[in-house]
């Protein structure tokens, strides 16, 4: 298929990598900063352009991956009549887009992307959506030959992969702000944070297998109060980790019970 990606940020960037690794060309790679779109077009042997009114018309696929904020905007300066044009994100609805085109749809790598970590796209879920079931099988095509079979591949509504999205955030955004927490403690103290990584696989290698939940510990967990207490304490001049701390420590504590009726 012949390809055009308007965005060349951390998705554009792997998407587009592997699309064209599968046998397919990317025509056009848009950015509204001409640098970037010129270096990832370097990349994927094709042409680059910062001017939205000068996207080709000939693509099979355009991908709009862009920040979320600036889906709308780009939505409203192109038209693309009966092209097939999806967007990448996992918060927005379908019809998103559905101004730019007749036909339209979603495609949603579920991953954590930065440019420079070469990753292998084999098991990463992708949930398709589309206004139709002829682009949703075009969609859900490109996705197995991505992500390596029709296992990875999920079809879901807006409100569901919404969900994912939020439930995504949770499991990779707030523990990667843990972690960089984690390291500037251990760093105030002249030590590494490789002393945790043995832990943070550990931890990740459990929940392959096991509910999250059952494999919960720690002093929350375990009440131990005077635990707590010494590490707020070693938070005083931090009062937002304070606040950090206290809030995931009562969440553990109450083992979310008070939670799980809030989302539906």
């Amino acid at each position: 298929m012949k390809v055009v990606f308007i965005g060349s940020g951390n998705v554009a960037t792997h998407l587009s990598k592997i699309i064209l690794a599968g046998g397919n060309q990317i025509l056009q790679v848009y950015s509204k900063t001409l640098s970037n779109a010129k270096k990832l077009a370097l990349e994927l042997n094709a042409e680059f352009t910062s001017n939205l009114q000068k996207i080709r018309k000939d693509g099979d696929i355009y991908f709009i991956s862009v920040t979320d904020s600036a889906v709308p905007e780009v939505a409203k300066k192109i038209n693309l009549g009966r092209m097939l044009v999806v967007h990448t994100s996992g918060s927005l609805p379908l019809d998103s887009v559905k101004r730019v085109s007749e036909n339209f749809g979603v495609f949603y790598p579920m991953q954590t992307f930065s440019k420079e970590v070469k990753m292998d796209y084999s098991g990463i879920p992708i949930f398709v959506e589309a206004n139709s079931k002829s682009n949703e099988k075009i969609l859900y095509r490109l996705a197995c030959e991505i992500s390596g079979g029709k296992t990875n591949v999920h079809l879901l509504k807006s409100n569901q992969r919404k969900a994912v999205h939020l439930a995504a955030v949770f499991a990779n955004n707030f523990p990667n702000h843990l972690f960089s927490i984690a390291d500037e403690i251990l760093k105030s103290y002249g030590l590494s944070f490789n002393l945790l990584k043995p832990l943070i696989l550990q931890t990740a290698k459990k929940i392959q297998h096991n509910s999250p939940d059952k494999m919960q510990t720690g002093p929350a967990f375990r009440g131990d109060k005077k635990i707590i207490e010494e590490h707020l304490d070693m938070m005083k001049n931090r009062p937002a980790y304070q606040k950090m701390y206290q809030l995931l420590s009562e969440s553990i504590s109450n083992n979310g019970v008070n939670n799980k009726s809030k989302f539906r």
